[in-house]
């Protein structure tokens, strides 16, 4: 969608920007996508409920001119009953994840989505989790409805770095840097090692850890692996993103720049595999 929040309706004039004669014809212009359709997608119900929600008048810009379906508007100028539409089309999410969350759609609440708008679930296609973090770990979580970017960010082939901060039962012994970062580290039931990680130590029971993979558990595994217990975990950073101080529970949308940047990582890791 763009132009101006209902520039009444779209007209188009056909001397206006006319090619020369003889010259190509310009491809067409996409079709715009109807005001109910655009809602349906952005989880506000069906494309029915949508077109009542219009009928309505529930729908307006941001400056009170109700709109109609066939008006066009720009996302961000949209309000239905007074709010923001919710994130558009696209759109990466970063949310604090609390302990006690789940990271799913149709699990036992708690559900992530419990923090979200609860059209999330709902769009099509769905704000997903980019990975998951299991219950009992907090931190940066992110989300979006663009699956090549959820894939790419996910894949096991890219190793884009995680960050987490550990707090361990025992005092950890002195030698746990050098065995994660030998990439050797076997994990219970696996037959692949680890690849390196880098741990950096806190003080006696806490520490950093980077990896730069996502098995099941795998942070509270490594550590299980050298005779140590997690107690809390927390995910920090990924990619080159930082939860920075964002409270536990809250979320915001990224930026272009933020999501530019995650697409930056990912071709770089791409670019260092070749």
């Amino acid at each position: 969608m763009g132009g101006k929040p209902n520039a009444s309706r779209f007209e188009y004039n056909a001397t206006e920007g006319a090619p020369a004669p003889g010259a190509p014809l310009p491809p067409p212009a996409p079709a715009p996508v109807s005001l109910a359709r655009m809602l349906s997608k952005l989880g506000y119900g069906t494309r029915k409920d949508a077109e009542r929600l219009l009928a309505a008048r529930r729908v307006a810009t941001v400056g009170g001119t109700v709109l109609c379906d066939g008006d066009r508007a720009a996302h961000h100028d949209i309000r239905v009953d007074g709010e923001p539409l919710d994130p558009m089309p696209g759109s990466v999410v970063l949310l604090h994840k609390p302990v006690g969350y789940v990271c799913s759609t149709s699990d036992r609440p708690p559900l992530v989505y419990d923090l979200l708008p609860s059209r999330f679930p709902q769009r099509d296609p769905v704000m997903a989790p980019v990975g998951r973090l299991d219950a009992d770990t907090s931190g940066l979580l992110l989300l979006t409805d663009d699956g090549a970017l959820n894939h790419q960010l996910t894949s096991p082939r890219w190793h884009l770095p995680k960050c987490y901060e550990v707090t361990l039962a025992e005092s950890l012994r002195g030698d746990e840097p050098a065995r994660f970062a030998a990439g050797t580290l076997m994990l219970q039931g696996e037959r692949t090692p680890l690849l390196p990680a880098t741990l950096d130590v806190v003080d006696e029971r806490r520490a950093r850890l980077i990896i730069h993979e996502g098995r099941y558990h795998q942070v509270r595994r490594m550590f299980a692996a050298v005779g140590n217990h997690v107690t809390s975990l927390q995910r920090i950073s990924f990619g080159p993103l930082t939860l920075g101080a964002l409270p536990a529970g809250h979320w915001r949308v990224l930026t272009d720049d933020e999501v530019a940047r995650l697409r930056d990582a990912v071709r770089d890791a791409k670019a260092a595999k070749r």
